[in-house]
């Protein structure tokens, strides 16, 4: 008997579960929505984002605002609208990987008050972001997308990939979403639509295409494979850190471009 597809109410109905869960977006309430499959919607949320500010952007450009203060004013709305979600969770993680012992990791990275090293890698983050945008002038809404977009594809990675260290916590049903490449499948082949736009757009900018492809997925597929090496898994504020680090260094390997 073959599954039967999800018709398009059902699927935009679960892209809005995504949207109230990853973002701080206001949307208007709607009974019976289901959040277990959300991290299946992540990257198709990250193209949300980043098309959101590359319009922000954009915006702040054709009023004449010098790039250094626009990419500082992108990377401040960018937290707002996901409302510190992955932010935190990178803090928490930074805190989590200064404890020496491993046994304490997980505890110290559940504890809401945030240390010194979570303080420190908020501020790497924000300023390497902040950074490289500066550096790159030309097509940054398609650049912000494509972090937004790569950074949650590494998110879906981590879940495939590696094991879940938590009985419980909110990133405990990802695993029941995400469970093996297959999963990985749909959001990678939006991330490789986006490629194709860009070249579409300009037939000049294949090497732009290119590096899209193997920047994101490198980046993302490293990132996620560093943080379970370092805590032997996974947990939700880690989930968040490989979205937050994947974009920063996704966007600083594209200067280079």
């Amino acid at each position: 008997m073959t599954k039967k597809l999800p018709s398009w109410k059902e699927i935009l109905l679960q892209i809005t579960a995504a949207i109230i869960f990853y973002t701080a977006i206001p949307l208007p309430y709607i009974n019976g929505l289901d959040f277990q499959g959300v991290a299946r919607f992540a990257p198709t949320v990250g193209l949300m984002i980043g098309g959101i500010l590359g319009l922000l952007d954009g915006a702040l450009n054709y009023l004449g605002m010098p790039v250094l203060t626009r990419s500082a004013l992108v990377v401040g709305v960018w937290m707002a609208i996901t409302g510190g979600l992955h932010l935190d969770g990178a803090m928490d993680t930074a805190d989590g990987l200064a404890v020496g012992d491993p046994e304490r990791r997980l505890a110290v990275m559940a504890d809401s008050a945030t240390g010194a090293f979570g303080a420190m890698a908020a501020a790497a983050l924000i300023v390497l972001k902040t950074a490289a945008l500066t550096d790159l002038s030309a097509n940054r809404a398609l650049l912000l997308m494509a972090a937004c977009g790569w950074g949650r594809w590494g998110q879906q990675v981590a879940i495939a990939y590696y094991p879940y260290l938590k009985p419980t916590g909110k990133g405990a049903i990802h695993k029941q979403a995400i469970r093996s490449d297959k999963d990985l499948l749909p959001g990678l082949l939006l991330l490789l639509s986006l490629s194709g736009l860009v070249l579409l757009l300009d037939h000049k900018h294949l090497i732009l295409a290119i590096a899209f492809v193997f920047a994101g997925s490198a980046t993302a597929s490293l990132t996620a494979a560093w943080f379970n090496h370092k805590l032997g898994g996974h947990t939700g504020d880690t989930y968040g850190a490989v979205v937050e680090w994947t974009e920063a260094l996704f966007l600083c390997v594209l200067t280079i471009i």
